[in-house]
C-alpha cells in the first residue's frame, strides 16, 4: 500500500457562473500556489438523539449542516504586466470584491455589498480529491519587514461530488510571480499623512462568512463586512504626530500602502477613512512604539479598502 505525502497538494480555484454549480477548474488554467493550507472537510453541527432506554450508553449523533472550511495563504506579487489581473484576483472576487481592469494600466479591486461571486475549489491531497462548491471567504494581509507579504484567505463552501481517489493533476503555476520582501526599498506606508518608521501592518477585510442551511436553500453567505487592522509605528513626539488627539477626536484619515517598485509588480492598498482606536505603547530594541488599532470606514460606500495592481 503506497503512502500519501502531506506536501503533495494540488489546489485549483475557478469562479462559478451559477452559484454552487461546479465550475470544473483545471490544473493548466486554475492552479493556486498556496501555503499554510488548513482543510476541515466536515464542519457543521451535531444533533443528539437523547433517547431514554433501559440501558446506558453512547447513542452517537447525527451530523447536520455539513460544509467545508478551507484556509490558505498566497504570496502577494502582482501579475507581471500592467492591466493584467494577478493570479490571486479570482479568489479575491469570491471574497466580496469587484474587479475593474483598465487595459495596459491597472486592475482595481473594491468591496461590493451585493451580487457576491463564488468559486469552486478542487482540493487534492496526494491522490484524494475533494470538490468544494459555492466557496466564499474573507481575506487578510500582513506586512512585516524582511518577510514575504501574503494574503490569507479563510472561507466556507458546500460539498460537491463525494471525495474520490483521483490522481494529482498537472498544474501550471507560471502566472504566479516571484514576490519581493517587505522593506524600505520595496514598501511605503502612510497613515493620516504620517510616513514614519513602521514595524508591521495588518489588514482584515472583515467579511462575516456563514453557512445558511434552510429548507429549500443551502448556501454560504457574506452577511456583513467590517474592515479593520493594526499598525505598529515608531513613536514620535506629539509635535510630530499626536495619535492620542487623533483617537480622542475620532478623526478619520487616509491610509496608503505600496509594495513593489517595478511596473507590472506593484500592489497598492488605499483606505480613505481610517479611524484610530485605543492605542497602546510598547518597545522593540528599546525604541518606543505605538500600536494603533485601525477601523477602515467607507467614505462614499464600497471604498473602505481598494487594492490596485499595476
Amino acid at each position: 500500500m503506497s503512502k500519501r505525502y502531506w506536501r503533495r497538494l494540488a489546489l485549483l480555484f475557478k469562479l462559478e457562473a451559477v452559484y454552487a454549480t461546479d465550475a470544473t477548474p483545471t490544473g493548466e488554467a486554475n492552479a493556486v500556489m498556496a501555503s499554510d493550507v488548513t482543510f476541515t472537510p466536515l464542519e457543521g453541527g451535531e444533533e443528539n438523539r437523547d433517547l431514554l432506554l433501559p440501558y446506558l450508553g453512547n447513542q452517537g449523533v447525527i451530523l447536520t449542516g455539513l460544509h467545508a472550511r478551507l484556509e490558505f495563504s498566497v504570496e502577494l506579487p502582482a501579475s507581471g504586466a500592467a492591466g493584467t489581473a494577478p493570479a490571486w484576483g479570482a479568489i479575491l472576487r469570491a471574497c466580496g470584491m469587484s474587479e475593474t481592469i483598465t487595459e495596459d494600466t491597472d486592475v482595481e479591486y473594491a468591496p461590493v455589498s451585493d451580487a457576491f461571486e463564488s468559486g469552486t475549489i478542487w482540493y487534492n491531497r496526494d491522490g484524494v480529491k475533494h470538490a468544494i462548491v459555492g466557496w466564499r471567504g474573507n481575506v487578510a494581509l500582513q506586512l512585516n519587514p524582511g518577510r514575504i507579504p501574503k494574503l490569507r484567505f479563510t472561507g466556507l463552501g458546500l460539498h460537491g461530488t463525494a471525495p474520490a481517489d483521483t490522481a494529482l493533476p498537472t498544474v501550471d503555476h507560471t502566472g504566479w510571480m516571484t514576490p519581493v520582501v517587505v522593506s524600505k526599498a520595496n514598501t511605503t506606508f502612510s497613515l493620516h499623512g504620517h510616513a514614519g518608521p513602521t514595524e508591521s501592518v495588518s489588514i482584515d477585510l472583515g467579511n462575516q462568512v456563514e453557512p445558511r442551511m434552510l429548507i429549500g436553500e443551502e448556501a454560504v453567505i457574506i452577511g456583513d463586512r467590517r474592515a479593520s487592522g493594526s499598525a505598529v509605528l515608531e513613536a514620535k513626539l506629539l509635535a510630530v504626530k499626536n495619535w492620542d488627539a487623533i483617537a480622542r477626536a475620532h478623526t478619520r484619515g487616509a491610509m496608503a500602502i505600496q509594495h513593489g517598485t517595478v511596473a507590472g509588480n506593484i500592489v497598492q492598498l488605499a483606505a480613505p477613512a481610517v479611524q484610530i482606536g485605543r492605542w497602546s505603547e510598547g518597545q522593540t530594541q528599546n525604541i518606543v512604539n505605538n500600536t494603533l488599532p485601525l477601523m477602515l470606514c467607507p467614505a462614499t460606500g464600497n471604498d473602505e479598502l481598494v487594492i490596485t495592481v499595476k
